[in-house]
């Protein structure tokens, strides 16, 4: 199973939409606290529809908890500073993808945790600063569950 991760997500409707697309692909949801939300957020919930009871979603008190609840898996962080596209790795079913916060991104020290091949970005326009969070998270699972043949997809 696909795994994404979301590093202290600030936008409920981000994380909603995120929500929706993991109900959709199969994929499990990480969130590392602090979130810059409730749970209950109105605006969390109306994004996600009624998705929230189709998806696996699992919240972490911080990294580390985090990174207990996943050992041994390969984990890429997304991020605008890498070299590497997104298109580039070949993907199994059980990479794990970890995405920052909409307005800071990862924190540098963790992001120095992964090694350059793991560290992968989406392409963009020069001199733009980065895409939305849940299109991102979209872009980055489709390409992963394609590789894979959309296995259990219909």
């Amino acid at each position: 199973m696909l795994e994404i991760i979301l590093y202290q997500p600030e936008i409920p409707p981000n994380t909603g939409n995120i929500i929706r697309l993991c109900a959709n692909t199969g994929t499990r949801l990480h969130l590392i606290k602090p979130l810059g939300f409730q749970l209950n957020d109105k605006q969390l919930r109306r994004a996600g529809l009624d998705y929230h009871e189709s998806a696996c979603l699992i919240i972490h008190d911080n990294w580390d908890a985090c990174l207990a609840n996943l050992p041994g898996r390969r984990m890429f962080a997304v991020t605008t500073k890498a070299t590497q596209h997104h298109d580039q790795v070949s993907y199994t079913d059980q990479d794990v993808f970890l995405f920052g916060s909409e307005s800071r991104g990862l924190p540098r020290d963790l992001l120095e945790t992964f090694p350059h091949h793991r560290r992968i970005r989406i392409p963009m326009l020069p001199a733009r600063r980065s895409l939305n969070l849940a299109n991102s998270a979209a872009i980055i699972v489709y390409e992963a569950w394609r590789q894979n043949g959309f296995e259990g997809g219909m």
